[in-house]
């Protein structure tokens, strides 16, 4: 029985020597590719003017400022927290309607990520 014990410690190291070298605080997880929605893509001057940045932008990086903006300016209808009530910043990208839904949102966005070639 103690030659199991001992068998299954020489394994338990191995695997956890392996997991030690691939965690994602080490410096070659953290320069994994970015793929996806994190991957920079050309937007849509309108978009840019309420992002307020460079000519290209990913996904997710829209959304946390949209979400910023939104939470940030009280714009989430206080009786159903599924609606925004959009404000002229908003009503720029998201084709002049005065009320979206949550998951409307990435539906409206997708317009403003223009295709590259």
């Amino acid at each position: 029985m103690s030659r199991v014990f001992v068998a299954s410690r020489a394994l338990m190291a191995a695997v956890s020597a392996a997991g030690k070298a691939s965690s994602p605080s080490s410096p070659a997880a953290s320069a994994a590719p970015k793929r996806g929605f994190q991957v920079p893509r050309p937007i849509s001057p309108a978009l840019r003017k309420f992002l307020g940045g460079p000519p290209s932008a990913s996904r997710t990086d829209a959304m946390k400022k949209i979400w910023e903006h939104i939470k940030a300016n009280d714009l989430q209808n206080p009786a159903n927290k599924r609606e925004i009530n959009c404000d002229e910043k908003l009503k720029s990208i998201f084709n002049g309607k005065d009320k979206v839904e949550m998951m409307e949102i990435a539906k409206l966005l997708s317009p403003h990520f223009l295709k590259s070639n």
